[in-house]
Parts: structure tokens; C-alpha cells; sequence
């Protein structure tokens, strides 16, 4: 049975201002190769790099093994919305 999606903080832009974080409220470990195929099956291309995907696309969107969630666009809305597809993606 699958976990049901960790809760998040909400989006709050990084540091450098280039994009936005999403960083999950309790400390959780993602089975990436399941988000993989989860994200894939919806027609996503990812990049696997081992300690983390990088999902290519309008945003492009890195997930750690940790959990985090790096949103590259400085565009609050857009963020919200690719956030918003990858959420159910992430148990």
C-alpha cells in the first residue's frame, strides 16, 4: 500500500532568488525509483541522478532523496502550480 504524500511547509523562495523550496515537515526518506516511475507514468521526463530526479520541464523541478523540493522559477504561481501536480507523486 502506498504512503499517503508527506506534508510540506509552504513554498518559500530560496536564497539566491532563482526558484522556490518546499521542504517536507518531518524528516522522511522518498523512494525515489517509486516517484520515478510514478512521475514517468504521467508522461514526465526525469533525469536520475542517483541522489536526486530532476524533473524536466516549464518549471524544471529537482526532489532530494530528503524530501526537498527545488522549483527553478522565480514566478510564485507557477511554482505553486508545478508544486501542486508533484505533490500526490511524492509518497
Amino acid at each position: 500500500m502506498r504512503e499517503s504524500a508527506p506534508r510540506y511547509r509552504t513554498l518559500r523562495l530560496c536564497s539566491a532568488g532563482g526558484g522556490f523550496e518546499a521542504l517536507p515537515e518531518s524528516a522522511r526518506r522518498l523512494d525515489l525509483a517509486a516517484v520515478r516511475r510514478r512521475l514517468e507514468e504521467e508522461g514526465r521526463s526525469v533525469i536520475d541522478a542517483r541522489v536526486m530526479l530532476i524533473v524536466v520541464g516549464t518549471p524544471e523541478v529537482t526532489i532530494s532523496a530528503a524530501g526537498r523540493v527545488l522549483i527553478k522559477t522565480p514566478d510564485r504561481s507557477l511554482a505553486e502550480q508545478a508544486f501542486a501536480g508533484l505533490l500526490p507523486l511524492l509518497s
